[in-house]
């Protein structure tokens, strides 16, 4: 996977990473709602600079903001590629 893509893969993670901690939201709704807007802005940033050298399939996950799919394309396509899955 290119240095690119993993990137974006680190991202995504950790934009599912925020959403599901509850503890972070809970204990600072501001904190929280900011650090999500932040990895949001950075993942959309990361789209728009590699979409013309994205696969369509990945390039309509990240475009529908379904960022989960986009993830697992990430993951699949990593495993596919001979090397090791995170």
């Amino acid at each position: 996977m290119s240095a690119d893509l993993m990137t974006l893969k680190v991202l995504l993670s950790r934009r599912i990473q925020l959403i599901a901690d509850h503890t972070f939201r809970d204990m600072d709704r501001s904190g929280h709602l900011a650090a999500l807007q932040q990895v949001s802005e950075l993942i959309q940033d990361e789209h728009l600079r590699l979409k013309p050298s994205l696969p369509p399939r990945l390039n309509h996950f990240l475009q529908q903001a379904s960022f989960s799919k986009a993830l697992d394309y990430l993951s699949e396509n990593q495993m596919d590629s001979g090397e090791p899955a995170d």
